[in-house]
């Protein structure tokens, strides 16, 4: 299994777990009337309804969330459209278990709430830590970059990809292949001219044909004078010494 997979796996495996807390205490909690039923069976209808909703809304976070900026806009988003199907979920356990019938527009705001909750907690447990202030980068400000800091760049992508998340440029020539998490393309751009345009990105130059997006970075490795950086979609890219201070300084080596 590759670094990615063995990632995603470990995160599919915390997600199980925080969903099956959150169904447990539910269970004992009893709200919307399910304390009337037998502990077992109340136990049995939470667990369904929070890690079967939740594994719903953790499938559109990963599709969907991760390219919603700001917590309350990404939050807002994955519940509402989780919601239809986690009613239909919902609806199915309720006909199994002989629970009460609940009037549909108080059953979905029940949905909505109780998503909308379990959704927040999995977006505040995988919040990334505020990142110290660069110490030489791309940019030399502290303020994080602007939105438009990658936009002119953005313009010369498919557009399959002028959305999709940068992940790193490998020059060839007086060409350029552009690395997406929607796979990658190749450009007719000098390298030097990409550099000028993505100035103001959160990225590294670490070699002379390739800049790398920072939030793309996995890991980093440095021995006997060369190194390496693992990126997003398994993606391998080469460190000279020459640009090694940079990510040093930024505590990548």
């Amino acid at each position: 299994m590759g670094f990615l997979d063995a990632r995603r796996s470990r995160r599919l495996a915390v997600d199980l777990a925080l969903l099956t807390l959150l169904g447990l205490v539910l269970a004992v909690l009893g709200p919307f009337g399910t304390a009337d039923l037998p502990l077992g069976d109340r136990a049995a209808y939470w667990l369904q309804s929070i890690v079967g909703g939740g594994l719903i809304g953790v499938a559109l976070d990963e599709l969907v969330g991760r390219r919603l900026s700001g917590f309350w806009r990404r939050l807002i988003v994955i519940t509402t459209l989780m919601t239809p199907l986690v009613v239909a979920l919902v609806g199915v356990l309720n006909m199994h278990a002989n629970h009460r019938f609940v009037a549909p527009p108080i059953l979905w705001f029940r949905v909505w709430v109780i998503s909308g909750l379990v959704m927040a907690v999995r977006i505040l447990t995988w919040r990334a830590p505020a990142a110290a202030a660069p110490v030489v980068e791309t940019r030399v400000v502290v303020a994080p970059p602007l939105p438009e800091a990658e936009a002119a760049f953005r313009q010369r992508l498919s557009a399959k990809r002028r959305t999709a998340r940068l992940i790193a440029l490998e020059a060839h020539d007086h060409y350029l292949r552009v690395h997406t998490d929607a796979g990658s393309e190749l450009l007719t751009l000098r390298f030097s001219d990409a550099l000028a345009e993505l100035a103001g990105a959160h990225g590294f130059q670490t070699h002379r044909s390739w800049w790398v997006a920072a939030e793309a970075i996995q890991s980093a490795h440095w021995r006997r004078g060369a190194g390496e950086l693992r990126l997003l979609g398994d993606l391998t890219v080469p460190v000279s010494r020459r640009h090694a201070p940079v990510l040093r300084a930024a505590g990548w080596l």
